[in-house]
C-alpha cells in the first residue's frame, strides 16, 4: 500500500486520531500539534482535544490591547497607550465572567489569561510609565521599573498556586489589573496637565518613580481587597443603587483620567486601611 492511501484508509476505520484533526487544514497538523488536557467529568478524569473559543478570544483581545499600550508608549502616545490598559482592563474582566457563565473554563485558559496578564498588567505599565519619565532618571528609573514588573509576576504566580484554597472574595495583595490601572491613570493625568518630555518636571519624576515601586510592593503584601465576586448582577437591588450607578458615569465622562486614578488609589488604599481598622478591633 503506497503512502498516499494510508489517510483514505485511516478516515474510512475511524480512527480518534483522524477524527481530532479532521478540522484542522491539511498539513497544517503536521506544524502544530493538538492540544490535550485532563478535564473532570462526573468524577472522571478524561482528556480533551481542543480549546474553547470564546473566553480565549476575550483573553487574547487583552493581550493585543497590553501590546498595543507598549508600542502607543514607544511612540510617544501616552494617551492611548493609557486607554489601551484601561481597555485591556475591561477584556481581562470579561473572559473570566464568560467562561463561568458558559461554562468554559479550562487549565489553558486560566495559564493563557496569566500570561496575558503579565503583559498587560505587569510589562505594559511599567514600559509605558519608563517611556513616559523615568527614563530620564537613569538607574533610580529604571529600577522601579523592574521593581514593578517583578512584583507583578510574584504577584500573578503567587495566585495561580493559591487560587484553589483561597477565599474567592478577596486577594491578597493589590489585583495587577488595578495597579496597573493606577499607573495608566497617572500617566494619562499628567499628559493632560502637560507634563511630557522636557515639560515633566523633575519632582514629578521623581514621585512616579516611588509611586511605580511602591503599587509594585503592595501587589505582593498581604492586604486583603475585595475581589466583588460576591455581586449578583442578577438579583434586584433597590432603586437607589441605579441611581447612584449614573451617578458615576456622570462623573467619568467629565474628567475620565481624574476619575479613574482616585478611584484607583482609593481602592489601593482599602487595603491597608482595612487592615490597620482590624488590628485595632482585635486589640479592643
Amino acid at each position: 500500500m503506497t503512502d498516499e492511501a494510508e489517510p483514505e484508509s485511516v478516515a474510512e476505520t475511524g480512527s480518534p486520531q483522524k477524527k481530532a484533526t479532521a478540522s484542522v487544514p491539511p498539513g497544517l497538523d503536521m506544524l502544530v500539534d493538538e492540544l490535550e488536557e485532563e478535564v473532570s467529568e462526573n468524577g472522571k478524569t478524561v482528556r480533551r482535544q481542543g480549546i474553547f473559543l470564546l473566553p480565549n478570544l476575550f483573553t487574547t483581545g487583552a493581550l493585543f490591547a497590553g501590546f498595543y499600550a507598549i508600542i502607543a508608549a514607544m511612540r510617544g502616545d501616552f494617551e492611548s497607550a493609557a486607554i489601551a490598559i484601561l481597555v485591556a482592563m475591561v477584556f481581562d474582566g470579561l473572559d473570566g465572567r464568560v467562561a463561568r457563565i458558559t461554562n468554559t473554563s479550562s487549565k489553558f485558559g486560566a495559564e493563557y489569561d496569566s500570561l496575558a496578564d503579565m503583559v498587560s498588567f505587569g510589562v505594559a505599565p511599567a514600559l509605558v510609565m519608563f517611556s513616559w519619565s523615568l527614563g530620564d532618571l537613569g538607574k533610580f528609573g529604571w529600577s522601579a521599573a523592574f521593581i514593578y514588573v517583578a512584583c507583578a509576576a510574584l504577584r500573578l504566580a503567587r495566585f495561580n498556586t493559591q487560587i484553589e484554597s483561597a477565599d474567592k472574595n478577596y486577594f491578597t495583595g493589590l489585583a495587577s489589573p488595578a495597579a496597573a490601572a493606577i499607573i495608566a491613570s497617572t500617566v494619562w493625568v499628567c499628559h493632560d496637565i502637560g507634563w511630557i518630555g522636557a515639560a515633566i518636571p523633575g519632582e514629578i519624576g521623581v514621585v512616579a518613580a516611588l509611586l511605580t515601586a511602591a503599587i509594585g510592593f503592595s501587589m505582593i503584601a498581604n492586604f486583603r481587597y475585595s475581589s466583588f465576586k460576591g455581586i449578583d448582577f442578577r438579583g434586584r437591588v433597590p432603586f437607589v443603587v441605579m441611581i447612584a450607578v449614573v451617578l458615576v458615569f456622570g462623573l467619568v465622562t467629565v474628567d475620565p483620567p481624574s476619575v479613574i486614578l482616585l478611584a484607583s488609589l482609593a481602592y489601593a488604599a482599602s487595603g491597608p486601611i482595612q487592615q490597620v481598622m482590624n488590628r485595632r478591633k482585635q486589640k479592643q
